[in-house]
C-alpha cells in the first residue's frame, strides 16, 4: 500500500526576506498577519496530527511564507527546535521549508540537516533572467541552478516552485522553466499563476497599465502544458494555484489575476478535455449514440470535468454519457465503449 503524503503548514509571513519581489505581500496572500508563537506552532501541529491516520503515512511539517534561511542561525534553530520532539517521537517523518535560492550554502545546509530537515523548496519562480529581473527577485537563474545542485548533493529532497505570467513571461519561457526544473532533478514542484495582490509593486504597475495578468483560461492552459512536462518526468506537482486564504476569497487582498478556488481541478479538467479532443472521442457515434468511458482510479472527477464540464461537452455528441473508474487502468489511459 502506497504511503500518503501529508504536509502540516506553519506560516511565518515574510520574515527575514531581504527583497520585496514586485508580486509579494505574504500577509495578504497567506492571511497570516503575525509570527506564530511556540505554543501556536505546537497547537497547529497537534491539531493536524489528530486528523491524520497514523498508519502508513509520510508526514512533514512545512515552514512556509518567509525565506527561512535568511533568518539568523539562532532564529532558524528556534523554530526547528520546537518541531524536534514531534520528529523524535515518530509523530512526523521530517521537516520541509521554503526559502530563496541565493540563501543556500554548505553551512546553512549543515544546520538544516542537524535538525532533520528533509525537503527544501526554493522559490525559483522562473529560470529566465529577464523575468527574474523584472520581478525584482534579486538573483539570477544561475543562483537557482547552484542552490539546487547543493541541495541534491547534500541528500535533501528538492522542491522548485514556479510562477506563470510574471512580467516579461511568455508561454515559451514558462515551458523552458518547467523543463529546467526537470533537468535540475527536482523531486516536486508547485505551479502558481501570478496574481495582483493589494499593496504590492505589481498592483502599481497594473493600475498604471504597465502589467496585465494572464486571463484565467490562459493560466489554465499554461499550467496544463507545464504539468504535462512534470508528469512525463515523474516530478510530483504538489499544488497548482494559491491556497484560498480569506483575503483572496473575499476579494479584499486580490486586485486582479487568474485566481480560482479550484484552479488545480480546472487544469486536470483541461488535460482530459485535450485527450478527448485529440482522440476525437466527441465525434465517434454508434448505434444508440451512448458512450461509457472507463478511466483510472482517482481520475473520475477530472475526466468528468469541473462542474461536469467535460461530460456536458460529450453530451452534445451523445444521448447518454457514463464515466466510470477501472482499477486496471493507469496514468491517463482510458477505454471507451460506444453503443
Amino acid at each position: 500500500m502506497q504511503k500518503k503524503h501529508f504536509i502540516i503548514p506553519i506560516f511565518i509571513p515574510q520574515l527575514a526576506c531581504p527583497f520585496q519581489c514586485i508580486y509579494c505581500n505574504q500577509h495578504n496572500i497567506s492571511g497570516i498577519l503575525k509570527e506564530p508563537t511556540e505554543q501556536e506552532i505546537i497547537k497547529i501541529i497537534e491539531q493536524h496530527l489528530s486528523t491524520i491516520p497514523s498508519d502508513n503515512n509520510f508526514i512533514e511539517v512545512g515552514i512556509f511564507g518567509g525565506s527561512f534561511t535568511c533568518l539568523p542561525e539562532n532564529e532558524q534553530e528556534k523554530y526547528l527546535k520546537i518541531i524536534q520532539p514531534f520528529f523524535e517521537s515518530g509523530a512526523i517523518n521530517g521537516i520541509r521549508l521554503s526559502t530563496r535560492p541565493d540563501f543556500i550554502n554548505e553551512d546553512i545546509l549543515k544546520v538544516l540537516k542537524r535538525y532533520n530537515v528533509a525537503t527544501i523548496e526554493l522559490g525559483a519562480q522562473s529560470l529566465d533572467d529577464e523575468v527574474l529581473k523584472l520581478s525584482g527577485r534579486g538573483h539570477k537563474a544561475k543562483d537557482i541552478i547552484n542552490a539546487s545542485k547543493l541541495i541534491k548533493q547534500n541528500g535533501f529532497s528538492l522542491g522548485l516552485q514556479m510562477m506563470l505570467g510574471l512580467p516579461g513571461d511568455t508561454l515559451e519561457r514558462s515551458l523552458k522553466t518547467a523543463k529546467a526544473i526537470v533537468t535540475l532533478n527536482a523531486d516536486n514542484t508547485r505551479i502558481y499563476p501570478t496574481l495582483v495582490i493589494k499593496d504590492t509593486t505589481l498592483e502599481k504597475l497594473y493600475r498604471e497599465n504597465n502589467y496585465m495578468p494572464l486571463p484565467l483560461e490562459d493560466a489554465v492552459e499554461w499550467a496544463k502544458e507545464c504539468y504535462k512536462i512534470f508528469e512525463e518526468a515523474d516530478v510530483k506537482v504538489l499544488r497548482m494555484g494559491l491556497h484560498p486564504s480569506e483575503g483572496l476569497l473575499s476579494g479584499e487582498s486580490l486586485v486582479a489575476g487568474p485566481f480560482h478556488v479550484s484552479f488545480g481541478e480546472l487544469v486536470m479538467t483541461a488535460l482530459w478535455k485535450e485527450i478527448y479532443t485529440k482522440e476525437k472521442v466527441f465525434q465517434k457515434r454508434k448505434l444508440n449514440n451512448s458512450i461509457i468511458i472507463a478511466v483510472p482510479k482517482g481520475q473520475l472527477n477530472a475526466a468528468t470535468g469541473y462542474n461536469a464540464s467535460n461530460k456536458k461537452i460529450l453530451l452534445q455528441s451523445f444521448n447518454k454519457v457514463k464515466i466510470i473508474e477501472d482499477p486496471l487502468l493507469t496514468g491517463r489511459n482510458y477505454h471507451a465503449d460506444y453503443c
